[in-house]
């Protein structure tokens, strides 16, 4: 399986990924730097412009990594897997004498654990990025985790795999449809469902919420794969 993951790797050009998962996390922590020290979240009179339950500065970070590595997440599994169903490269890998859902699992295999070891670290450099900013700046936001926690660095993790696991109810939607379009705007959905705010309410802060949508999640990758030996090509 480790080998079949490295080939995906390979085939893909992992290196232009990195080269975007690397600026994307510095853009996103330049932004977060701004929001927390440059007052660009401040009303005028330069008190802070959030939302209830958003003055702290885990929500935006939370907020917008999880926004970025879904998306990114859902295009790099429309690139691995639904494209190439489209393209025919498919036909070439199901040729082997491996089994399908072997390939397809390796294939989702190589997306998750990039994306969540690129999620994991960038959540982690912006988080000791707006730590440190702390001891010298005044934020605009209350900093509301402590890095020398164990249980900052769990939370951490299981938040991490929570999001990069949703972006298999877009690939599910994706292979349905037999568009890359659609993995991309089922994640934008996903977004909105578990981010948005309606008034006061959000699942975003939902304890149960999360566990609920990582075994559907889990279920959605299964299904994925469990027709892979019958199923036509796309």
């Amino acid at each position: 399986m480790l080998k079949l993951i490295k080939l995906e790797w390979k085939k893909n050009n992992i290196g232009k990924y990195i080269r975007n998962a690397v600026i994307m996390a510095a853009l996103l922590g330049l932004f977060i730097f701004a929001l927390a020290f440059l007052g660009i979240a401040n009303d005028p009179d330069g008190t802070l412009d959030a939302a209830p339950g958003t003055d702290v500065i885990s929500a935006p970070i939370e907020l917008f990594t999880s926004m970025a590595f879904l998306i990114y997440t859902s295009v790099m599994l429309a690139s691995f897997i639904v494209s190439a169903y489209k393209n025919k490269t498919m036909n070439l890998m199901f040729s082997y004498p491996i089994k399908r859902q072997k390939i397809l699992v390796s294939q989702m295999a190589a997306v998750l654990i990039f994306n969540l070891a690129a999620l994991i670290l960038t959540k982690l450099a912006i988080y000791v990025l707006v730590s440190a900013g702390a001891r010298f700046m005044q934020p605009s936001f209350a900093v509301d985790f402590n890095i020398s926690r164990v249980s900052f660095y769990i939370q951490l993790i299981l938040k991490s795999v929570v999001i990069v696991s949703m972006s298999f109810i877009a690939l599910f939607v994706g292979m349905a449809m037999k568009s890359s379009k659609a993995v991309i705007v089922t994640s934008f959905l996903l977004i909105f469902l578990t981010q948005a705010n309606v008034g006061d309410f959000t699942l975003a802060n939902n304890a149960v919420f999360p566990m609920v949508l990582t075994l559907i999640s889990l279920a959605f990758a299964i299904l994925s794969i469990c027709n892979a030996e019958t199923r036509d090509l796309m």
